[in-house]
């Protein structure tokens, strides 16, 4: 494996789980199947020699049933003002490849479905990891919006995390509610459902801590 990059920024993350999503403690997913939106900024990043600082993107997936049984799809969409080089670049991250194997969660997605043409667009993306909250707009193919959950005894917002230190995506996620509109190669319709806010650091052998 001789190439080798870094990125470090912010990630958000919705899927059709319940808040605290199984898939996060080794267990089944809530209904049997999985559907999710992944997306991040890059503050700071490089593949080989070319740099990847401040660009965005995003990952659409699907599995008609649990993820380790596979046959899943998964649809990368980058930033459209990425360069040709950077365009590749990140699309070899986000596909898990010239990652050493199982080390990133890129890789464990790209090892259980098929991808499906990478789509290149504007990305409006915004996200706040202390504050649970995340704007993300994709021109008509993506809009999706992370907040607090917020307790139905106190009507205040609640604060949990999830702690994974030895974790192939972070070691420490904030926890929210997402609501997600999805209508490119892959259709999604996610409702007060799982939400991730997390610091996303990590390079091809697996999250830096």
């Amino acid at each position: 494996m001789a190439d080798r990059w870094t990125i470090r920024g912010a990630e958000y993350a919705n899927c059709n789980c319940d808040w605290g999503c199984p898939c996060q403690f080794g267990a089944l997913t809530t209904h049997g199947n999985c559907e999710a939106l992944v997306c991040g900024h890059i503050e700071e990043g490089h593949f080989n020699d070319t740099p990847l600082d401040g660009l965005d993107w995003a990952l659409l997936l699907w599995w008609p049933g649990e993820i380790a049984d596979g046959n899943g799809k998964q649809q990368a969409i980058i930033d459209e003002r990425a360069d040709p080089v950077q365009r590749e670049g990140l699309r070899t991250i986000l596909h898990g490849e010239s990652t050493a194997p199982g080390a990133t969660h890129f890789f464990i997605y790209n090892s259980v479905t098929s991808a499906m043409d990478t789509l290149f667009a504007p990305i409006e993306l915004s996200i706040d990891v202390d504050g649970r909250t995340a704007d993300l707009k994709i021109g008509d193919l993506v809009e999706s919006a992370g907040r607090p959950i917020i307790s139905k005894f106190s009507g205040e917002p609640v604060r949990s995390r999830i702690d994974l230190p030895g974790g192939f995506e972070y070691s420490i996620a904030e926890m929210g509610n997402g609501n997600s509109t999805v209508r490119a190669g892959i259709e999604l319709d996610l409702k007060d459902s799982y939400g991730q806010f997390n610091v996303l650091h990590m390079n091809q052998d697996g999250v830096i801590r």
